[in-house]
């Protein structure tokens, strides 16, 4: 990967970046992305946002071997304090897990009022970030499942308005599955949901053959929960097979 072809995972990230805007890339690490987005003329202006100095120095040298210092800001700092209020369109976060995500939107959210949309990649729990969605006003517009080099990702894009709009019929079911994913139901979908599901269900094995206790109970009624709305859901897709 490189700031002229990016992983299929940024790829991805990078399509839900209005074209022409000021977007902010929270954890920029090597500033791959505000470099391609400024190289191939798709935004006006970017800040590469980072909290570790390695990353950070990685980002700055980046960003002046490309000639681009005049259109890319590297900063350093924590979360959503790297940019200042109405400064830009568009914010992403990728590569995090989905509840470090939700804290960084949480903490920073005095910064979004002039945000116009929120491109987020998270590698894990993606569940966190929808449930700060519809909690904070923001409502999902898109979102996109794939797999690369064995792994799965999944990424959301949202925009201000009716946050509850996308979700229809049970609500955990689609903070869980994703509201948009759960209706496509591609091959990574269908393989994600399936791995959980069998991870669930060793975890419950487990727990049945420890001592009972209330804690216990709870996370099996849990898990129980969760593994039953997996088995719907691919249940749905085979059926529509049929």
């Amino acid at each position: 990967m490189n700031t002229d072809k990016l992983s299929h995972r940024l790829e991805t990230v990078a399509k839900y970046i209005p074209m022409g805007a000021s977007f902010a890339d929270i954890g920029s690490d090597h500033a791959y992305l505000p470099c391609y987005m400024l190289k191939k003329n798709k935004a006006s202006f970017a800040i590469a946002g980072e909290v570790v100095d390695g990353p950070y120095q990685s980002a700055c040298k980046q960003v002046r071997e490309e000639g681009l210092t005049s259109f890319i800001s590297v900063r350093k700092g924590n979360g959503l304090e790297v940019i200042e209020q109405g400064e830009v369109d568009c914010i992403t976060i990728a590569g995090m897990g989905g509840s470090l995500i939700a804290t960084i939107l949480e903490q920073g959210k005095q910064k979004l009022s002039t945000v116009k949309r929120l491109v987020l990649q998270p590698n894990i729990h993606a569940y966190s970030i929808r449930l700060w969605l519809v909690e904070n006003g923001w409502e999902l517009i898109k979102e996109e499942i794939i797999e690369e080099d064995g792994k799965i990702y999944e990424i959301l894009a949202a925009e201000k308005g009716l946050a509850k709009n996308p979700y229809t019929g049970n609500m955990d079911k689609g903070l869980l599955f994703g509201p948009f994913l759960m209706r496509d139901k591609n091959k990574a979908f269908q393989k994600k949901w399936s791995a959980e599901r069998n991870n669930w269900e060793r975890i419950l094995k487990q727990l049945s053959l420890a001592p009972d206790s209330e804690e216990n109970q709870t996370k099996k009624q849990e898990l129980e929960w969760k593994i039953n709305m997996v088995r719907e859901v691919l249940a749905d897709e085979t059926n529509e097979r049929i």
